[in-house]
């Protein structure tokens, strides 16, 4: 198989799935922003997690160009700060910490969820601990839980939990990436394992559906959100504005989890 021919296929294959995302999935996802909406408009927060490379997703909600206070990306570095792989803040680490129980327990304790707060745990596997007791260690504090995963793995994959729970029993509400078992898609010809992972682009797609429903339901509600300007108007002085009132604006969304 050629470059030019693998390339292709890839994006072929790419699309193919993110017609099955919209096929599939906009009804849950609209669910899941009217959710979303009538908690930030009662004050709540939406709070964003995943591990590993499911992080991205979690910062493609915010702070990114459009987003809007209300969201939350809870990042934690230890589980996902990787690039080096080998030697300091590699690999091996957060791997081992992925599957160490009790260690959600222990992230969820720096915080103070209020009454109208959502969790959105992102894994496309479901199965590792530190994914299934976020989940759990949230419904337990009161928050309804999204759970955005690929059903195809989940379902066939064994779970790593004590409990026997993966994130697809520990969610109120669950968004399928229609990412398949492994989530790479292309075989090549000499390669033993697939190449091609595909839940970054269908993972971002369905995090900016969620985005976009929400805002609107936002407005619906009478409630403007405040959105970060693109920083790249240089000189704008429209857009700088911009960026100051909505740093105001998303000091203030925060203001339950320091009182």
């Amino acid at each position: 198989m050629s470059e030019t021919k693998a390339a292709v296929t890839y994006y072929q294959e790419a699309l193919r799935r993110l017609g099955e995302l919209g096929r599939t999935q906009t009804e849950v996802i609209q669910q899941a922003a009217d959710l979303c909406a009538d908690r930030i408009s009662k004050g709540g927060l939406v709070f964003l997690f995943g591990n590993g490379h499911s992080r991205m997703m979690c910062e493609e909600m915010t702070p990114r160009q459009g987003c809007f206070p209300g969201f939350v990306a809870l990042v934690e570095l230890a589980l996902s700060n990787h690039a080096n792989i080998v030697g300091s803040n590699g690999l091996r680490a957060p791997l081992y910490l992925e599957g160490y129980e009790g260690y959600s327990e222990q992230i969820l304790k720096s915080y103070k969820f209020g009454p109208h707060d959502v969790f959105i745990v992102i894994s496309t596997s479901g199965i590792r601990p530190v994914i299934v007791e976020m989940a759990m260690g949230a419904q337990k504090r009161g928050l309804p839980v999204i759970g955005i995963v690929a059903k195809a793995h989940c379902e066939v994959a064994k779970a790593a939990h004590s409990s026997g729970k993966k994130l697809t029993d520990c969610a109120d509400i669950i968004i399928d990436n229609q990412c398949p078992p492994g989530d790479c898609v292309l075989e090549l010809e000499g390669l033993e394992w697939r190449t091609g992972p595909v839940s970054t682009v269908t993972g971002a797609m369905i995090i900016n559906m969620l985005r976009c429903a929400v805002a609107e339901g936002l407005l619906a509600r009478g409630m403007k959100p405040t959105l970060l300007p693109s920083h790249q108007f240089v000189g704008n002085t429209s857009a700088a504005a911009q960026l100051e009132l909505f740093y105001e604006d998303y000091r203030k969304s925060l203001r339950h989890l320091f009182e």
